[in-house]
């Protein structure tokens, strides 16, 4: 019995490479994304390609009801995380009203289960490492949209019945990354101004920490979560154990891409000064292959950004708030 699959973002990064997998797998696939961050040249051949957004409600609706879904693998969401706050409407229009719009159809439709790439932004100035019973409290926008669809996620279960799964990822990186949004995707940003021989720009000291994740040692794991009974109706972090200050990273990137450039330090912005998840739950129920290092997942992507190019950078038109956003953003 063939499986249906409707991979929202399925043209962006993440997206794009569970795409892959789940083709691989023998699934139908549909793809919804209004390529505001993917590209047409992402998406696998054998996928049906949609344009258009998840925040058009009919849209929603008639793909349901012509494809009739088993899984949603639900990534789309403008992740651009400390631009948060200055975009606000837009914000929760896109990443929380059109995911409801989502939960509905798939509530209507009796999908089998909803897996959802939520962030661990939901966590905010939150302990270290960061673990799923920890409470969450949310710092910006971003985190906030997530965390409540996350929240209606689980009302949708309690009420209605809708499996879901949801994954914590953080900071991932690799081949078909969109380096050309200087908002977000920090390794993408530093090798796109190396292309363009620019300085390497960090907002403040740089010592902020972070684990950086490859996209294998993320995309196969979402993708199989449908056939994974235990981790149904659960919340995971995904990622990288490795704990790097951005500094190292930048350090890393130049080595991998073979450059001698400057770092610059800009000004401070508001953000979580160190931000890195626990694992053990997880690996408990998906027992991973061991996770591929920061140099060797680097080295890689450098490799297809070497062969792909430059891209060029496009301001965000529509900022809402303008008071404290940073100088190199307006």
């Amino acid at each position: 019995m063939s499986m249906t699959s409707l991979v929202t973002g399925g043209a962006g990064f993440i997206g794009a490479h569970i795409v892959n997998h789940l083709i691989d797998d023998g699934h139908l696939v549909v793809v919804l994304d209004d390529l505001s961050g993917g590209d047409k040249k992402n998406v696998n051949a054998k996928a049906k390609l949609v344009v258009g957004s998840i925040t058009d409600s009919a849209l929603v609706k008639r793909l349901f009801e012509q494809y009739n879904f088993n899984y949603v693998y639900h990534l789309a969401a403008y992740a651009a995380e400390g631009l948060s706050p200055f975009i606000r409407k837009y914000n929760y229009e896109n990443n929380l009203i059109g995911s409801i719009n989502l939960i509905n159809a798939a509530v209507n439709h009796q999908v089998e289960c909803f897996v959802f790439t939520s962030s661990i932004a939901v966590y905010g100035h939150g302990k270290l490492p960061m673990k799923e019973a920890d409470q969450l409290e949310p710092s910006d926008p971003y985190g906030i949209a997530k965390y409540a669809v996350e929240l209606d996620l689980k009302n949708a279960r309690d009420q209605f019945g809708l499996n879901y799964v949801i994954f914590r990822p953080h900071n991932v990186y690799g081949p078909n990354q969109n380096i050309g949004d200087k908002y977000r995707n920090v390794v993408g940003i530093f090798m796109n101004q190396i292309l363009n021989n620019q300085c390497l720009t960090i907002f403040g000291d740089g010592e902020q920490k972070r684990a950086f994740s490859y996209v294998d040692d993320v995309a196969p794991y979402i993708a199989n979560a449908v056939k994974t009974a235990d981790a149904y109706n659960s919340t995971f972090n995904i990622g990288s154990d490795q704990v790097y200050s951005v500094n190292e990273l930048a350090e890393a990137v130049k080595k991998g891409m073979g450059s001698n450039l400057d770092i610059r330090h800009m000004d401070s912005r508001k953000e979580v000064i160190d931000a890195y998840s626990d694992h053990s739950f997880f690996k408990k129920i998906f027992k991973p292959n061991p996770e591929t290092s920061l140099n060797e997942g680097i080295c890689r992507m450098a490799e297809w950004v070497k062969k792909h190019g430059a891209r060029s950078s496009k301001d965000f038109e529509d900022i809402e708030i303008k008071k404290l956003l940073p100088d190199s953003w307006k």
